[in-house]
């Protein structure tokens, strides 16, 4: 049988597709069988490792949730500033003003290209330099600085993108009734735009979230991947288990976030009347603006 996209594969395609399927399980069971041998020739697999997790409260209370609440703070500190900050950067690269345009994209390609990282470590000498704010409140200042520069361009870009995404008719007939630029992209453009790029702008909110690590890396930020070396000093070094908890954490946190905005876009979308364009993820991945899905 014939596709306008593929041809469905034959009795000897499918002979083989099933013969790679059960080799690729093959080599990913004695990969697994591997990583797990050797973990417990390390005694990494011993209670010992694990009970603390189980059995102390401690390492709770101590470090696991006190690293969460720095790296969910330093989170929703830059995703608020920098969600309103990036549409706002993101409307200006569409102004018909040149000396509002050009600069709006200078700042927005700069710190687009620039790695989150460099932006706070130049953050961090900054106000180390031009500040008094206190050692121990400063990497905070710096993730959320580097953060909020480098998501803010982003987000202008999937603004920008959605807004230019959308049917022309939409502002032909925003102008055929009066309505003046700044009150069709404020009324008409922008609200469909950031509903139809909600899972796009969630992506990124995953990105935020997940680039707090960076500060404690190189920072001392007392985010929670920085207190893998706080637990293992005091729990002989079970870095495997710590770190295997801390991911559960992680990824934990960002399913929230993603189930908690698949919920808002489906009720939005419910809720919203008019005749409203979607913009798909794929049109946006197409444009280069977000990176296409694994």
């Amino acid at each position: 049988m014939t596709s306008v996209l593929y041809d469905e594969p034959g009795p000897k395609a499918k002979g083989r597709n099933v013969l790679y399927t059960v080799v690729f399980l093959a080599v990913l069971a004695l990969a697994a069988w591997w990583v797990l041998s050797t973990m417990a020739d390390k005694e990494q697999l011993t209670s010992e490792k694990w009970s603390p997790f189980v059995n102390d409260s401690k390492v709770w209370t101590t470090f696991l949730l006190p690293g969460l609440w720095e790296t969910v703070k330093a989170a929703g500190i830059s995703v608020v500033i920098a969600l309103p900050l990036g549409a706002a950067l993101g409307i200006g690269r569409l102004s018909d003003h040149a000396w509002v345009r050009v600069p709006v994209s200078a700042v927005v390609e700069f710190f687009r290209a620039m790695p989150v990282l460099l932006l706070m470590l130049f953050a961090y000498q900054a106000f180390v330099e031009f500040s008094s704010i206190e050692s121990d409140i400063r990497p905070l200042y710096a993730v959320v600085t580097g953060l909020v520069l480098y998501n803010a361009s982003v987000i202008a870009e999937i603004v920008r993108a959605g807004i230019l995404s959308l049917p022309n008719g939409q502002s032909d007939a925003a102008k055929a009734i009066g309505m003046r630029k700044g009150q069709t992209m404020t009324f008409v453009l922008l609200p469909q735009a950031v509903t139809a790029m909600l899972p796009a702008l969630v992506s990124q909110l995953v990105v935020i979230v997940k680039d707090t690590a960076l500060g404690g890396a190189l920072l001392g930020f007392t985010e929670l991947l920085y207190q893998n070396r706080a637990i293992t000093a005091n729990y002989g070094a079970n870095t495997i288990a710590t770190l295997t908890v801390i991911s559960v954490l992680f990824i934990l946190l960002n399913f929230l976030l993603t189930s908690f905005a698949s919920w808002l876009e489906s009720r939005i979308r419910r809720g919203k009347k008019g005749t409203g364009a979607v913009v798909n993820r794929e049109e946006l991945e197409a444009g280069g603006v977000v990176d296409a899905k694994p």
